[in-house]
């Protein structure tokens, strides 16, 4: 084989590995989710289309700041699918983020996309953690009007460093991204994991991991 056919190879696996690393796309005009429908697919159900409106591609909620008086300082809105029916297939989602001063959104991940942070007010240190056995960390202190991208399924993590409050809009594609975060999975799974699991995988007593689940 040539060198030509082995690029073009290469070129035609990198373009499939990225489109299977997205939501499927629409094959019509849209696809307004059925929110109530009793049918479960990957993904949502549609509606008849002849029932679309424009208030299933509408949202109001991102001009409000969001209530920040909880014990991380911070809160997001989001406007996914669930908030906004006519992103059904569509592959994307946004969400605003409100900080109190110093208050943190925690380590977490997104399971189905990748998203870009946009900082609108204030200064925020944001950074995600690369996988094993690596575990780098990649951050940077962001100003208003600045952008850093989180990579889809690597733990990511926001801090307004500032005495005032902040405000930041995530763009996501999927319009179902999903969030874990990581404090509240570990420390708040119901059933909780056992002590035996937590203690050494964290290096401590059980009695530190007991105190931590009373949190969650």
């Amino acid at each position: 084989m040539t060198a030509t056919p082995i690029i073009l190879c290469g070129i035609l696996a990198l373009i499939f590995s990225v489109a299977l690393a997205a939501d499927h796309s629409p094959l019509q005009d849209f696809c307004v989710a059925d929110l109530k429908a009793p049918v479960l697919v990957n993904g949502r159900a549609c509606k008849d289309p002849k029932l679309a409106q424009a208030d299933d591609f509408f949202f109001s909620g991102f001009h409000r700041a969001g209530l920040t008086t909880n014990p991380v300082g911070s809160v997001v809105t989001p406007a996914t699918v669930a908030q906004i029916p006519g992103l059904n297939t569509l592959g994307i989602a946004m969400a605003r983020v409100d900080f109190a001063p110093w208050g943190i959104n925690p380590p977490h991940f997104h399971p189905r996309a990748t998203e870009i942070f946009t900082v609108l007010e204030g200064t925020l240190y944001v950074g995600f953690v690369t996988s094993n056995p690596e575990n780098l960390l990649f951050s940077k202190v962001l100003q208003k009007g600045d952008a850093f991208v989180f990579p889809v399924g690597l733990i990511h993590f926001e801090r307004n460093i500032g005495n005032g409050n902040a405000v930041a809009i995530a763009s996501l594609s999927s319009q179902n991204p999903g969030v874990v975060t990581i404090a509240n999975a570990v420390f708040g799974s119901k059933p909780d994991i056992s002590n035996d699991i937590l203690a050494p995988a964290f290096q401590v007593g059980k009695n530190v991991t007991n105190r931590i689940k009373a949190r969650f």
